[in-house]
């Protein structure tokens, strides 16, 4: 809005003086007492709330003052320009073959610029007249007067074509003078209920997302109601979240959109450099866009969005990603209070999301000490128990006179060795768990003989002991997975099996601690090898392994079924020692 001076004859404290210019006319008056009428218009525009109801009840009462045949009103942006325009005495016909409406510039700017009414017998003749737009109807007479609220000039207010067919007189300016100015205070009103209501909403927006991301809601879902609401409370079409990839360095991407177009924007790139979105992102500051068309922003650009809002997830040098707002181009553009506002609630939004992310730091932290302290209790309590208990066996083994018991005796050895390196396997899964997008080894080889549960028709048991991760080089490992992929597919198309165990095992030198061999072994339980039959898989392995220096064996299992071994040596020097276990 524009400035006016106290010392201008429409400053607040010179209405009392119109008002009396506007009873000395009243001699003047016609039958129907326009003075009333004006008392009347101003008790009418006083009498509601809502913003838009007040501007158009202030045209429709200007044109009915004045005997105008058309009244429009103008309310002036940021910018000096119209963000949106009143029209009153237009049948929708005569609106739909409008090309545009006006945007304060011309002859409608002059009141404002010069901030003062202004009259003109025709306003064609004006030197500041441009013509009409397309399918606009022709107008001669004239008279525009500025609305004041406060000390700031809210918008102008034009009429044209009497009625009566003569000119706007001076009774008439001082008449739509007088209703502008008092006027004023109903508008600030309005506008003041309107920006509480709205903040209102905006703050119980931002409460809800402070609450569901506290209470432990899934980040995904919590960003998606904030752009939800963001498009909801701030009249926008669309909605999208863009967020940084890792994974793909100087570009933003479109994680999540609300809307009709949302489906078709998602994963939308747009790069950091050179782009406004990027810009917002870097510097943490709100910017308006006038026209999205025409705009470094591909995400919206090619759907017919016009007026475009992009604000930071964050604060300047903590952006976490931006919120992109967009009006279809015919649709008035954001407001310098809606662009505030939303800027304070992605601000807030972006502190909860930092102190959800904080608490479930804190609490995957809780987590891996107790993962921790467990597996030292294993190791400390548990194995050097077994351990000592498997010692005594040992000692005790020469002692028994019967071969039957003393086998026996070794059998009980050997499981509760079976079971040292089980429990050494835990305890190395506690200590190093895996992540979400779990890539080590071990996870893959989980995720491999999981993702075949179906096909096999059971959940293969899978046995892990060693520093696999650790020692095994990368080349080595996706051999391994191969191999693996393939042993099991191979179960699941003939075996027949009921259950299947897989072991994956990296076995150390005795003097060094160094892992020397890597041992894979798969078994079921299945109708066995058959004696006749292709046999190519089964060389395949055989052939992966012979190129790194190991072996390959199948074989019947003792009580059916077969045991696949695939063998293979781990380079020296591939990982550091083992952890000692």
């Amino acid at each position: 809005m524009t400035e006016i001076p106290q010392s201008h004859p429409l400053s607040p404290r010179n209405l009392d003086e119109l008002l009396n210019e506007v009873h000395s006319l009243d001699t003047r008056m016609s039958a129907h007492g326009r003075v009333h009428s004006l008392l009347q218009a101003v008790l009418a525009i006083g009498g509601d709330l809502d913003l838009a109801t007040v501007l158009r009840r202030l045209t429709e009462a200007a044109a009915q003052l004045t005997g105008a045949r058309y009244a429009g009103l103008g309310v002036v942006d940021e910018d000096g320009g119209f963000s949106e325009f009143i029209p009153v005495g237009l049948s929708e016909e005569q609106a739909r073959r409008i090309d545009r409406f006006p945007h304060g510039k011309g002859v409608l700017g002059v009141p404002l610029h010069e901030r003062a009414p202004l009259r003109l017998a025709d306003l064609r003749d004006h030197p500041d007249f441009h013509g009409f737009p397309e399918g606009h109807p022709h107008m001669g007479s004239f008279l525009g007067v500025p609305i004041q609220v406060r000390d700031e000039v809210f918008g102008n207010l034009y009429l044209t074509e009497k009625a009566s067919g003569a000119e706007f007189n001076e009774d008439d300016e001082v008449v739509v003078t007088a209703l502008a100015t008092a006027a004023g205070m109903a508008i600030e009103n309005a506008r003041l209920y309107e920006e509480a209501r709205l903040r209102e909403r905006w703050l119980a927006a931002s409460t809800e997302v402070t609450t569901r991301l506290l209470s432990g809601a899934d980040t995904s879902e919590v960003l998606a109601h904030m752009a939800a609401q963001a498009r909801e409370i701030g009249g926008a079409d669309a909605a999208v979240v863009m967020l940084p990839d890792p994974r793909a360095r100087g570009h933003l991407f479109a994680e999540i959109a609300d809307g009709p177009i949302a489906q078709e924007i998602l994963g939308t790139p747009v790069e950091i450099d050179d782009s406004v979105c990027g810009w917002v992102y870097e510097s943490g500051e709100a910017t308006s866009i006038p026209d999205l068309s025409r705009a470094e922003c591909p995400v919206l650009a090619h759907h017919g969005y016009g007026s475009g809002l992009v604000v930071p997830l964050g604060t300047p040098g903590n952006t976490r990603g931006v919120l992109l707002l967009g009006k279809l181009s015919d649709r008035t553009p954001f407001t310098a209070t809606i662009r505030r506002m939303l800027h304070g609630f992605s601000v807030q939004a972006a502190v909860a999301l930092e102190l959800a992310e904080a608490r479930r730091d804190t609490e995957r932290l809780v987590v891996l000490e107790e993962r921790d302290r467990i597996a030292k209790d294993l190791h400390d309590v548990v194995i050097q128990r077994l351990f000592a208990s498997a010692m005594t066996l040992m000692s005790t083994i020469r002692l028994i006179t019967s071969p039957e018991a003393g086998e026996r005796v070794q059998r009980t050895i050997d499981e509760l060795d079976g079971t040292i390196r089980e429990i050494r396997s835990t305890i190395f899964a506690l200590q190093n768990p895996p992540s979400r997008r779990d890539t080590s080894l071990r996870g893959r080889i989980l995720r491999l003989a999981e993702s075949t549960a179906h096909s096999l028709g059971c959940h293969p048991g899978v046995s892990l002991d060693g520093p696999i991760d650790a020692s095994v080089p990368d080349d080595i490992g996706e051999q391994l997975l191969a191999v693996l992929g393939e042993g099991l597919t191979n179960v699941a198309r003939h075996a027949r099996a009921s259950e299947v165990h897989v072991s994956v095992t990296v076995e150390e030198a005795s003097t060094t601690g160094r892992p020397t061999t890597l041992t894979l072994t798969v078994t079921d339980d299945g109708v066995g090898l058959p004696e006749k039959g292709r046999r190519s898989g089964l060389r395949n392995l055989e052939q992966r392994a012979q190129t790194l220096g190991g072996g390959f064996t199948a074989r019947r299992g003792e009580g059916g079924g077969t045991v696949l071994v695939w063998r293979v040596p781990v380079p020296d020097g591939a990982a550091p020692p083992s952890d000692g276990f």
